[in-house]
């Protein structure tokens, strides 16, 4: 399975915090909570999505507040359910931006978080970890958003550099009707190109909605080898029992926001052979340092979170901004945040690579295949 990870470099923390001009105040007041703002799915199709990356980053916080945090900065994270509906999303930061939230965290989905970017970027409010590799979000860097993942376009080169070593060469599309479904094909055209390769065929399924015939019947009219899915778990789902029921019998790969756990939720035994590029270290190989640390973290707190991809991915969001946090001061201000994250430079994180710096704002490029088996578990 191939990985995809920066070169490795020595940890290097420890530049003083420079204050950037044109940043909001945000002061956090000696021994009280720096609150963080949510916005994600927590009901409807997409809702382990949400849920799950929320329980990975609290099983951090929690466990850095009960140790004091940073000084006497402990973190209080909100919550808002915006459904994966960008104008839910949107009323849910306004909120946030009127509670003056010290920071947005965590947003789940592109066209969520494409909806609040603008008005982060008004309010000058610092915007990290958003659960979405989309290039509109990445380029052009903007002073105030971070992320943990890797892009798409790096999952995407992961996936059909896989498919075109196999000595694959038709490949479809099944992609979502959105900024998400668009971004990722964008990133499989880019990929295939490079490849001197194009789509057999495409096929879309509307955002929250589990309509996959017409989508099915397009795509094996053109026979690909593989279909390249960028759709949310329930949806490629559908599409993966759909084509199989009519006859379907080449391999399904998806990107890593299906969310892995939930896919294997819904496919159950039908899940077998099923291939997802991951964007984090599996958390169920425990010969991994970052992942023995996850899954000492749920033991410690009482085995409330399952270890998954998506909540480990959580958990090291929560991991990276307290790093910063903790580099931002005794009286950490926003731009104080932003400042210190940017002077984070590249390290080794429990031996997973994470870089930042003033023109890199994309902390990790890690990519590697996984395939589920159907009897609950995952293959890398």
């Amino acid at each position: 399975m191939k990985q995809l990870a920066l070169g490795r470099r020595r940890f290097s923390i420890g530049l003083g915090a420079v204050a950037l001009g044109g940043f909001g105040l945000a002061r956090a007041q000696a021994d009280t909570p720096l609150v963080l703002g949510q916005s994600a799915p927590f009901s409807g199709p997409s809702a382990q999505l949400g849920v799950q990356f929320h329980q990975g980053a609290q099983l951090y916080f929690e466990q850095w507040n009960a140790q004091g945090g940073s000084g006497r900065r402990t973190v209080e994270l909100r919550t808002l359910d915006d459904g994966y509906e960008p104008d839910r999303c949107a009323a849910n930061t306004r909120k946030f931006i009127a509670d003056d939230v010290f920071s947005l965290f965590g947003y789940v989905g592109t066209p969520t978080s494409l909806a609040a970017l603008p008005l982060l970027t008004q309010a000058k409010v610092p915007f990290f970890a958003p659960f979405t590799g989309a290039e509109a979000l990445r380029q052009p860097l903007n002073k105030l958003v971070f992320h943990v993942r890797a892009s798409y376009n790096d999952e995407t080169a992961a996936i059909v550099n896989k498919l075109t070593y196999l000595g694959l060469s038709k490949i479809g599309v099944f992609y979502q009707n959105d900024a998400f479904g668009k971004a990722g094909l964008e990133g499989a055209v880019l990929a295939l190109g490079a490849h001197q390769l194009k789509p057999v065929a495409q096929a879309i399924v509307e955002r929250n909605s589990v309509d996959v015939d017409a989508a099915v019947r397009t795509l094996i009219a053109a026979k690909p080898e593989a279909i390249v899915q960028v759709g949310t778990y329930a949806a490629s789902a559908a599409f993966v029992r759909a084509a199989r029921k009519a006859g379907y019998g080449g391999t399904f790969y998806n990107l890593s926001f299906v969310g892995t756990q939930a896919l294997m939720d819904e496919l159950k035994a039908d899940g077998a052979g099923v291939v997802v590029s991951q964007v984090m270290p599996s958390p169920y190989q425990s010969a991994r340092p970052l992942t023995r640390e996850f899954q000492d973290a749920i033991k410690k707190g009482g085995n409330k979170v399952q270890a998954n991809y998506s909540s480990l991915e959580g958990y090291v969001a929560a991991r990276v901004f307290a790093e910063g946090l903790r580099q931002a001061g005794a009286r950490p201000t926003r731009e104080s945040l932003v400042s210190a994250l940017e002077g984070l430079g590249a390290h080794q994180m429990s031996g997973f690579q994470v870089a930042f710096g003033p023109a890199n704002h994309a902390a990790s490029r890690f990519v590697e295949m996984s395939m589920l088996t159907g009897d609950g578990r995952v293959r890398v």
